[in-house]
């Protein structure tokens, strides 16, 4: 581990002069490229710094101690030597974390899609309710959220509805929210009292550049159509609707449809960056499942089909089925309060990660 510490700050420097050379000034592409990799070398090099600094400062402590003095002197050295010894350990694990493999899609924006599961109705205003609590967990990050296509039932419940969140790192906390979303309470419509349980699945996909994705014209077709529901006043005066429809390179078609919006132009884009991140997804399943059981990330890459949490109304319990923990208050919950849940799995993934990766 040292040795790949030593390596990355030597490159740390070694970028610092490239980007003081006249002919790496005057190349801006080329500026602009060093500069983002001395960024991502920043916090791994100054935690290493801190580490070395601390290394040294113990030593420093340790012959104070062995050369003997007074016993107030020796009793202020023990202290020191405590509280550097419990520093190197804290700066020693996050060394660890710090080196393990970036997801190299976290610093993207989000696309997210909602559909109703099993359960009829009841899935549908439980799709709702999931997408509530996105927006305002968006909201209370001060991330910005904008629906690309969205289809109702008749009683306010949601059937399908694909929307994006642009923010800081917004992929990197909500990739693990990807899965099957079980509920299990008394409708408001059960006469009864009786607990039903339904489904709605949440798929997470990192939004993708254009140049990052192959997207040949002959391998897909669009449909305009005059779009339905939401948009307000005259969005269905035209036929502002888009539907791309996928053919290329896989088994089955590919369907996404954007009618959100009054703009043709803007629904096709929304909808071509959808398709794309789709293929994307399609892509790195597909690699994922050559890697196999030596994958690192365990938690953040769940199959849509898999069952990651349940909502308990009754004993107002949230289980999260891939580290089997609870949590409490689904109100706040709901109300886009899942940091917690979130924090919880980033501290896991990352153990998980750690020893699969044979760091140490």
């Amino acid at each position: 581990m040292f040795d790949k510490l030593e390596t990355l700050e030597i490159r740390y420097d070694e970028l610092t002069e490239l980007m003081a050379q006249p002919d790496v000034v005057s190349d801006l592409a080329l500026l602009q490229q060093h500069a983002r990799e001395q960024r991502e070398l920043e916090d791994i090099v100054a935690a290493f710094r801190q580490y070395k600094q601390t290394l040294r400062e113990l030593d420093d402590t340790q012959a104070l101690l062995n050369d003997g003095g007074d016993a107030e002197m020796r009793e202020l050295a023990q202290e020191e030597l405590s509280t550097l010894r419990e520093r190197r350990g804290t700066l020693e694990d996050q060394l660890k974390q710090l080196l393990l493999p970036r997801d190299p899609n976290d610093a993207r924006d989000v696309i997210i899609e909602i559909r109703q599961g099993e359960g009829g109705d009841e899935a549908a205003l439980f799709a709702a309710d999931l997408y509530r609590m996105y927006e305002r967990y968006a909201d209370l990050r001060g991330w910005k959220v904008e629906v690309a296509s969205v289809a109702e039932n008749d009683i306010g419940g949601l059937k399908e509805i694909i929307f994006e969140i642009r923010g800081e790192s917004a992929y990197s906390r909500l990739k693990y929210e990807g899965g099957v979303h079980r509920v299990q309470r008394v409708p408001e419509t059960e006469a009864r009292g009786r607990i039903h349980t339904s489904t709605a699945t949440v798929a997470v996909l990192p939004e993708i550049e254009a140049t990052d994705v192959e997207l040949r014209d002959e391998d897909y077709r669009i449909d305009v159509f005059r779009s339905q529901g939401h948009g307000g006043q005259g969005v269905n005066t035209t036929d502002s609707a888009v539907r791309v429809v996928y053919k290329g390179g896989t088994s089955e078609e590919i369907v996404v449809t954007c009618q959100d919006g009054r703009s043709q132009l803007k629904n096709k884009e929304k909808a071509l960056s959808v398709l794309r991140a789709k293929l994307y997804a399609i892509e790195q399943e597909r690699r994922q499942r050559e890697i196999g059981a030596s994958r690192l990330a365990q938690v953040g890459t769940g199959e849509r089909a898999e069952k990651i949490r349940t909502y308990n109304f009754p004993q107002d319990r949230i289980t999260d089925h891939r580290i089997g923990q609870n949590f409490s208050n689904l109100p706040a919950t709901l109300s886009g309060y899942i940091d917690r849940i979130i924090d919880t799995l980033i501290v896991y993934d990352n153990a998980e990660r750690l020893k699969a990766s044979g760091i140490n």
